[in-house]
């Protein structure tokens, strides 16, 4: 009987030992998908993009999104017997952009400020206006 116990002490011990062996072989496939988000299981150098804050794509799911929630509030408007919105015209309302005006005067200091500096060093002066408008949309105002 205790023959027997210490044969399987050895057998699982050897087992564990295996297995701590496959385990430390097999990690480094393990170490290269953290970080990766989701389940990346057999994605294979496959990353999905989000687009970009300011991109093309992201704004049509912006404002895909707003619809959404401008059609919910559609439909409960009409169940309190409201008049519903016209939804594009609230969604062109609610995406459209501000322009704050000391902002544009800063930005035009800034170019003005540019453009002596580089009449200065012997550059042609830029064109305000357009270089105030690029630098706004550039800073996505």
């Amino acid at each position: 009987m205790q023959q027997a116990f210490g044969i399987v002490i050895f057998a699982v011990v050897g087992l564990a030992a295996v297995g701590a062996l496959l385990s430390l072989v097999g990690r480094g496939r393990l170490y290269e998908q953290i970080g990766r988000g989701g389940l990346s299981l057999n994605e294979e150098g496959e990353q999905r993009r989000e687009p970009g804050p300011g991109s093309t794509a992201s704004r049509l799911e912006r404002d895909e999104e707003i619809r959404q929630l401008l059609g919910a509030r559609n439909q409960r408007r009409q169940r309190r017997g409201q008049a519903p919105l016209d939804i594009e015209a609230e969604l062109t309302r609610l995406t459209a952009t501000t322009v704050d005006h000391e902002l544009v005067g800063e930005v035009r200091q800034l170019v003005v400020a540019r453009n002596e500096r580089r009449a200065r060093a012997g550059k042609p002066p830029l064109d305000v206006e357009h270089e105030v408008a690029r630098q706004l949309r550039d800073l996505g105002a």
